[in-house]
């Protein structure tokens, strides 16, 4: 036996020495994911006009249809991902999603686009809950934070990116094009994903915890969603996360759209001039927050990352309401702006607590939850509500409903904050 525990321990210790490949390459997973995701946002107009379609539909499209197979399916895959190889999984959702968003674009209605969306959504599901739960597994708790910002960058990075190449490709052959040149590129990506990414032995960097939990047999689905639903904290911090990605993916799905509408810029200048700088400063937000995340809890112990979070939500929600009230361009995109330098810091900190307090043997399990609701909710109401909003308020305000649906949503903001607040003191009365 002894031979075998050597082995076992060498192959660990590689594990952790690469560990920062594995990282970087589920950093650009999530980079693909996103950029495939949002990059509907800059072709939301074009395709309004080539297929005569009304702001709700495109809000379904953004949303609702994408976020509920995306989120429903992820609870399954998850379970799957707590029994199996998490890398495999994620390669093979990678690949699916990869070529559902190039048939996006050969789409001739808005039935087959739908189709399409679900595809992507369907493949979408099964990259979240698995890379969290390995992330988890290479970093402890002291770095973990950090780690899930680096990871989270795939959010921001993604998605501001997603918009640049979709703008310039759609602005030069049209938005069918732009589809295929953020699909394709994701098949090759799932097969480095399956070569190099490493499959962590689970809980290898909870030592103490492996010892506590290894002789318990895994927890039924129903005991996962039990375990979660009775953990206070964790309740307020997904409950927190989903009301700010409600109000984030509202937000970011319609901006390049009001940019266009009310502010008057044309789409090639949204590309160029607005997403990769916003990409780059919710990057740095993102980046940190979860260093100061890491060293407040340190210092003062780990529920002081959930008051990090809502400390910077409370900073950035003046400059985020206020985008939609001045007149003047240069102004309003400085409050935007700011508002994203302080928005982008809750990824990394969420992620982290959220798998700090889930059992060792349901991290998956547990980020696929937190996804269920985030995305059934936040995306697949959030894009939604502003569409349907802006389609009610027309007839009142015309081209500027748009703007003042948005602004609705942003109003939601307090609330999220004081759940987060609550979060960091429920888990400081555990920790007592």
């Amino acid at each position: 036996m002894a031979p075998i525990t050597q082995r076992r321990e060498i192959d660990e210790t590689l594990v952790l020495k690469r560990r920062w490949i594995t990282l970087a390459l589920l950093t650009l997973t999530y980079f693909f994911s996103f950029m495939d995701r949002q990059i509907l946002a800059i072709l939301l107009e074009p395709i309004k006009r080539d297929l005569s379609l009304s702001d709700t539909q495109l809000g379904l499209l953004s949303g609702l249809v994408f976020a509920i197979f995306y989120a429903t399916l992820g609870i399954p895959i998850a379970r799957l991902a707590d029994r199996t190889s998490r890398r495999n999984i994620i390669a093979a959702s990678l690949a699916v999603w990869s070529v559902m968003t190039a048939l996006c674009g050969v789409a001739q209605n808005f039935t087959q686009l739908l189709l399409a969306r679900v595809g992507v959504g369907v493949g979408e599901a099964g990259a979240g809950p698995p890379s969290q739960s390995i992330i988890a597994d290479l970093y402890p708790p002291e770095k973990r934070a950090s780690a899930m910002a680096i990871y989270s960058l795939g959010v921001l990075l993604g998605g501001g990116l997603g918009i640049m190449i979709g703008g310039n490709v759609a602005h030069a052959y049209g938005w069918r094009a732009a589809m295929l040149v953020v699909g394709i590129p994701g098949i090759v990506l799932a097969l480095i994903v399956r070569l190099f990414v490493a499959e962590p032995r689970r809980g290898l960097s909870d030592v103490q915890r492996v010892a506590e939990e290894e002789t318990e047999p895994l927890p039924s689905m129903w005991r996962g969603f039990l375990a979660m639903l009775h953990n206070p904290a964790a309740v307020h911090l997904v409950a927190g996360m989903t009301l700010t990605s409600l109000v984030g993916y509202a937000l970011t799905g319609w901006g390049p759209s009001y940019m266009q509408r009310s502010m008057g810029m044309s789409m090639l200048t949204v590309a160029n001039y607005i997403a990769l700088p916003a990409a780059l400063v919710g990057g740095a937000s993102a980046l940190l927050g979860g260093a100061i995340a890491d060293r407040m809890a340190k210092r003062y112990g780990l529920h002081a990352q959930a008051w990090v979070i809502a400390a910077m939500k409370t900073i950035a929600f003046p400059f985020a309401v206020s985008f939609y009230f001045f007149d003047s361009v240069p102004v309003a995109l400085g409050a935007y702006f700011v508002s994203l330098l302080f928005a982008g810091v809750y990824l990394g900190p969420t992620y982290a607590l959220i798998q700090h307090l889930a059992p060792l043997r349901l991290r998956a399990m547990w980020a696929a939850l937190t996804l269920l609701m985030v995305n059934l909710i936040g995306l697949g109401l959030g894009p939604l509500a502003v569409g349907r909003l802006s389609d009610l308020m027309q007839p009142a305000l015309g081209d500027q409903s748009l703007r003042y649906a948005m602004l609705a949503v942003a109003m939601m903001t307090p609330v999220p904050i004081f759940l987060y607040w609550r979060a960091g003191v429920l888990m400081r009365r555990a920790a007592d």
